[in-house]
């Protein structure tokens, strides 16, 4: 298995909010192999299993969210054009002449997000159109669209991958799939005797636009849990105590809402063991699916460490994959720590 190819596999599938099944089969053929089980729950999260063969094992989540943002369709126009919503967060900004894949009900559509050439532009430029004044032009005819696709197809930005200087690479959807590559790269490459316990990686659905974590987390109901999330990459203008450095190791958050035993427990194996990392400070919400897994039952322990990247939520993700490399150093020193596990195993609060 290598890490870079599973993570540009993983971002390519599309898993556009409500549709993160949509190529289950691919993603059971590229990491199904290398797990006991593999099964979906009630709401549709994925869990990954790889059992130590201990008895009375205590569980070992990690999550990591499998949806994109991406759009569905709201209305199908003359001339060949669509008219989309937007799934999840997504700066119009960047929208404009996007080229776009459509995923009709049985083939694919290519299309471009129209854009407004300037000699015909009104105003001034400088205000953003709304999600609903963009247009998809398909170059196909109504009736062809109407034969191919239906109200509430979803859509996605087409799949690119560049690598860049410095062992980055850039693209879509590493948010956060590059992260779900790193939780299940950890998990196969440490052996079974190795593990702790027995490790869940769950690909968890919605995070981008509701969160459906929380019933993942009551159903499987883990002793402990770390949550892996991407990270506010640094760029000149943003505020240091808001973002990370791409290529200085994964985030550990260190904040109110998580718990903070397992926290320092966590810190202390990345020390032992020279694996880099940052610090990153969160009061209350994290932003990612920590405080709902932290929150189910009566409380479910929960670590936060987050992946660095550039240009969030655009066709263009940058990530390091030399972070990527230290969060699967991090997540695997989490699985396989016997401290860890004797602390938190039992269940019950730990002071």
């Amino acid at each position: 298995m290598e890490l870079k190819k599973l993570i540009v596999d993983l971002s390519s599938l599309m898993s556009i909010g409500g549709f993160e099944r949509f190529e289950r089969e691919k993603l059971l053929s590229l990491v199904g192999n290398e797990f006991d089980e593999c099964y979906l729950d009630n709401v549709g999260n994925q869990i990954f299993v790889k059992k130590c063969g201990k008895e009375n094992a205590p569980k070992i989540m990690l999550d990591a969210h499998m949806d994109e943002i991406g759009m569905y369709v709201t209305e199908i126009l003359d001339g060949g054009f669509l008219r989309v919503i937007n799934i999840g967060g997504i700066d119009t900004g960047i929208l404009q002449a996007s080229d776009v894949i459509i995923y009709g009900k049985e083939e694919r559509l290519f299309g471009v997000i129209a854009s407004t050439p300037p000699h015909l532009a009104s105003g001034d430029g400088k205000k953003l159109p709304q999600i609903d004044e963009l247009l998809i032009d398909t170059c196909l005819t109504k009736e062809e669209l109407e034969s191919k696709i239906r109200i509430g197809t979803p859509v996605g930005f087409a799949p690119k991958y560049t690598e860049m200087l410095n062992n980055k690479i850039m693209g879509k959807s590493f948010d956060d799939k590059a992260c779900a590559a790193c939780a299940i790269y950890a998990t196969a490459t440490t052996l079974r005797e190795e593990l702790a316990g027995d490790v869940y990686v769950m690909l968890s659905c919605c995070e981008e636009v509701t969160g459906m974590v929380a019933p993942g987390a009551y159903a499987l109901n883990p002793n402990y849990a770390m949550s892996i999330d991407v990270n506010l990459g640094r760029v000149p203008g943003t505020k240091k105590e808001e973002t990370v450095e791409l290529a200085k190791g994964p985030s550990i958050t260190i904040s109110a809402v998580t718990d903070r035993k397992l926290t320092n427990m966590l810190i202390d194996e990345a020390k032992e063991k020279e694996i880099p990392y940052q610090i990153s400070v969160s009061p209350t919400h994290t932003g990612t699916n920590a405080v709902s897994i932290q929150l189910a039952r009566e409380g479910i322990p929960t670590v936060d460490v987050g992946l660095p990247l550039a240009s969030m939520h655009t066709y263009n993700e940058i990530i390091s994959l030399d972070d990527a490399k230290t969060l699967c150093d991090l997540a695997s020193a989490f699985i396989k720590s016997e401290k860890i596990a004797n602390e938190f195993g039992k269940g019950g609060l730990v002071l």
